[in-house]
């Protein structure tokens, strides 16, 4: 089949590329062409394992292409995907579908033959009707449906969770358009995957849904490591005796500084306004987005006073930068709150991320950035770990005790057994887990 993919973020490069991979040709538009010149030279703008192969293999077969005019793209297309960003709205928290209904608009004269307009972009209920009315305003007499196929890309894994995913959500009520989404997934029909047909209503709340449950879940573990901080107990076996149940599941109960990232924040957030706009108030959701917002800031406070109540002239490493391992991301990255609080009190602070170290140092001023783990903890006070990159898992406590002098360990992401650090002569601080295990 032949897609159009309208936008070449995260989303948009992503599906375009496994989409081609799957034997359909796709083309991507956007309207940075200095962005659309770097594709075409094989060159990602994003981290992500792996899409740097995958774009280039399909580049080269003539599966993949890319291009700034839209009006080579979307005549001869069966689907075309919206995939434009929809940021928080400053100042109400609401999406900002500007770029979606532009696309759309920008789509309308354009359509040819039957297309299926399909929002891939993350949007509140009610989009595709309003892009649905954009174009028929538009293009009255054009042959399409608008379709709602929500994305499930988990930054650092996103090829795999599009080839193989836990189910394909298609919100609409068509059947020829049903028909042109089935073809579009069917290398996924080999594997059984799951395949949600519904309308665009609850296709679109589906992934609100979705990732206000996710936040739910890593909100509550949090608020459970402040209790067992408070009552010796352990984190990580509470995470596992309660996610070995099959009602709860084991997945987002790790404890750590707060959730961030391109998804989370703006969803719940979003999901907040839309429940209140309609008159059906989220309580638990609202709860989640100021705990989480509260939980960040409140990790720089756990550090200052692992320190004695002050990190006045300290010198502190910083081990990962980005909300997450595995990506370049840094939107909400707990380490946004977290950095500069400890500046503000007085510490230094020396940084180092695999991948996340040119975004982050626009966002925060005054870090010293280092060339990997050990030249960061070097003459170090304290050091923290804020992202759980593979690369920390299995640092030598040794070499880490001769190149720092001091000897406080703070771990928001619990990577380490507390006796192997304490081990070393090392005072560690994790989250939800007693300092009497160190002993």
């Amino acid at each position: 089949m032949r897609v159009a993919m309208i936008g070449t973020g995260y989303v948009g490069l992503v599906s375009g590329a496994c989409f081609s991979d799957f034997g359909h040709e796709v083309i991507c538009v956007d309207k940075d062409e200095s962005k659309i010149e770097a594709l075409k030279r094989g060159e990602i703008p994003i981290y992500e394992p792996g899409l740097d192969v995958l774009v280039n293999g399909n580049m080269r077969v003539g599966r993949l292409s890319f291009t700034s005019d839209l009006a080579t793209a979307v005549p001869d297309a069966d689907a075309i995907f919206i995939a434009v960003g929809t940021p928080s709205r400053r100042g109400d928290g609401h999406a900002d579908l500007s770029y979606v209904f532009a696309a759309a608009q920008e789509i309308a004269p354009l359509l040819k033959d039957y297309t299926v307009v399909v929002t891939k972009s993350t949007v509140p209920v009610g989009t595709g009707d309003e892009v649905e009315r954009l174009i028929r305003e538009t293009a009255p007499d054009a042959a399409f449906d608008v379709a709602s196929n929500p994305e499930f890309l988990r930054e650092g894994s996103a090829i795999e969770d599009f080839k193989r995913p836990d189910r394909v959500v298609v919100g609409t009520t068509s059947e020829r358009a049903r028909d042109v989404m089935r073809e579009l997934y069917r290398p996924l029909f080999l594997r059984e995957t799951p395949m949600v047909m519904t309308n665009r209503q609850t296709s679109e709340l589906i992934k609100y849904a979705g990732n206000a449950f996710l936040a739910t879940k890593i909100t509550f573990i949090n608020e459970m490591a402040d209790i067992c901080e408070k009552v010796d107990a352990n984190i990580q076996d509470v995470a596992k005796g309660i996610g070995l149940d099959g009602r709860i599941g084991k997945l987002f109960l790790h404890a750590g500084p707060g959730y961030g990232g391109s998804c989370f924040p703006k969803d719940t957030l979003a999901l907040v306004k839309t429940a209140e706009d309609v008159g059906a108030p989220t309580k638990i959701v609202n709860s989640v987005v100021e705990v989480n917002a509260d939980r960040k800031k409140r990790m720089a406070t756990k550090i200052i006073e692992a320190a004695g109540e002050s990190v006045d002239g300290k010198k502190i490493a910083v081990l990962g930068v980005t909300f997450k391992p595995n990506t370049d991301d840094m939107r909400d990255s707990p380490s946004l709150d977290i950095i500069p609080i400890l500046q503000e009190k007085g510490a230094t602070i020396r940084a180092f991320d695999p991948a996340g170290m040119e975004e982050a140092g626009r966002l925060l001023p005054g870090v010293d950035w280092c060339e990997n783990a050990y030249d960061t903890i070097a003459g170090a006070d304290i050091l923290v770990i804020l992202t759980e990159w593979n690369e920390f898992r299995a640092l030598q406590w040794d070499r880490v005790a001769d190149a720092m002098p001091g000897r406080l360990v703070v771990d928001l992401r619990n990577i380490y057994f507390p006796h192997e650090v304490a081990r070393q002569g090392f005072t560690y601080h994790s989250i939800g887990r007693s300092p009497a295990e160190a002993e």
